[in-house]
């Protein structure tokens, strides 16, 4: 008799859980990884429900989605314990704020990523490439952490196109103060767990409050001056951000709201994209063959060069990976939401002040949505196959979908393609990543990679 041939081997997954963990051991999970809250049977079915100090239901059926995030939005707000997370870092920004606050806010801000200035701002991003270029060329030979290096790339280009080149603006400091509130503030609390007022201090969260004081102070400084001495010749985001204004109401931004949102895009525009890249080099190490051919790809199209804004169109396999690794690493893979009003989704009853997740995680590896989702396969994207809107979220949707988004893939794609042009990347054994959620699903440990000439 024939030996039945062993399953393929797939990339790192999060270990979901299979039995009920009770508030302590919800506690624990959280604060390991947020993610190992996640239930396994939300792989299968449409919504789950449960009780841990308060009601919850993650939410993965893609009609129950769109009524949360588009038909019925102002009943579902950010929940409070995201708010806990992020308003002492980004204050009233649009990300957090609410109503016609959150509303203002986003018509003021929303031509600062036109079409038109998203690629105006390209050229710092294929600098950005060149130069990750040079430092991995120096790493040849050995293993290198290729988070880190996307964390560095990404970062150059969110602080290079807010504050231009950095004049007046520390960024070792800015960085060294994301990284210190990310660590503090966002572990899940027992306060959290049980639905505790939000009024109730969580001394975790407090001990990082002079690491954004710091934050705020640099950038407030940074504002400042380009309010007295004038920006560059071809604007920034802070540039455009000053002299945007909401066309209803005329309304334009305050130093500290022109913060707030500066620090918001700072935040999440270097982070969620150095994640995405990392995830993506992952992947092509995991599976040579869509390296091979996305490097044939790169390689057509760019020859020696790096990567612009006008290739972005003509690399479609390489915009595939990061879709795929989208997918299955979104950064935002745990999203929570308060419920306003009583409703019903799945038929199922939801009351007012019921907390309802969207694992984005769990949505992106749904068996009834995703054939055999575990397994990376760019194209499931490839050639504009139809994908279930609600059912692909990396981006959120609805009127609060992410604002940077083609600003993320753009230089996703410039900073990717420029990268596999040049290199081969293979792994390095026994160190794959582990995929941890803390305010973002990170590679913990990094993704640590061999990278040698193309």
């Amino acid at each position: 008799m024939l030996d039945s041939p062993a399953p393929a081997r797939k990339p790192v997954r999060v270990p979901l859980a299979t039995e009920p963990l009770g508030v302590f051991g919800t506690l624990k999970a959280g604060r390991r990884n947020v993610l190992e809250l996640i239930p396994e049977i939300a792989t299968h079915a449409p919504i789950v429900s449960g009780r841990t100090g308060k009601r919850w239901h993650m939410v993965m059926d893609p009609e129950a989605l769109k009524r949360i995030l588009r038909d019925k939005v102002e009943d579902y707000p950010k929940s409070d314990v995201t708010k806990l997370i992020l308003e002492p870092g980004i204050g009233k920004s649009m990300f957090v704020a609410e109503g016609q606050e959150w509303l203002w806010q986003r018509r003021a801000a929303a031509p600062v990523f036109s079409h038109r200035n998203v690629a105006a701002l390209a050229p710092v991003m294929t600098a950005a490439a060149d130069r990750a270029v040079a430092r991995i060329a120096a790493t040849m030979g050995r293993a290198v952490d290729v988070f880190d290096e996307m964390v560095t790339a990404t970062f150059e280009v969110i602080s290079d196109v807010t504050f231009s080149g950095g004049g007046g603006f520390d960024r070792d400091a800015i960085h060294r103060s994301i990284e210190s509130y990310i660590s503090q503030t966002a572990k899940v609390s027992l306060l959290d767990v049980i639905g505790a007022p939000t009024w109730l201090p969580r001394p975790s969260r407090m001990l990082a409050q002079s690491g954004v004081r710091e934050m705020k102070r640099v950038a407030d400084g940074a504002i400042d001056k380009r309010r007295a001495e004038g920006g560059p010749q071809i604007p920034d985001l802070l540039d455009l951000m000053m002299a945007g204004e909401d066309p209803k109401s005329g309304r334009r931004m305050t130093t500290a709201e022109l913060r707030d949102n500066l620090l918001t895009f700072i935040v999440a525009g270097h982070e969620t994209t150095a994640l995405t890249l990392a995830w993506s080099l992952y992947l092509c190490a995991f599976d040579q063959s869509v390296q091979d051919k996305a490097r044939a790809e790169a390689q057509a199209v760019l020859s020696e060069r790096a990567a612009t804004a006008d290739d972005v169109m003509a690399l479609p396999y390489i915009r595939s990976i990061v879709d795929e690794a989208l997918r299955m690493y979104p950064p935002a893979a745990f999203l929570s939401r308060t419920a306003q009003a009583d409703d019903a989704l799945c038929g199922r009853e939801v009351l007012r002040g019921d907390t309802v997740i969207l694992p984005v995680y769990a949505l992106h590896r749904h068996h009834k949505l995703w054939p055999d989702p575990d397994r990376f396969d760019p194209d499931r994207f490839a050639g504009g196959k139809p994908v279930e809107r609600f059912a692909y979220l990396p981006f959120g949707d609805g009127p609060r979908i992410c604002i940077g988004q083609n600003f993320a893939l753009q230089e996703a794609v410039i900073i990717l393609a420029t990268l596999l042009s040049r290199f081969r990347f293979d792994p390095v054994q026994g160190r794959d990543p582990k995929p941890v959620m803390i305010l973002t699903l990170r590679p913990e440990g990094g993704v640590w990679l061999k990278a040698s000439a193309a």
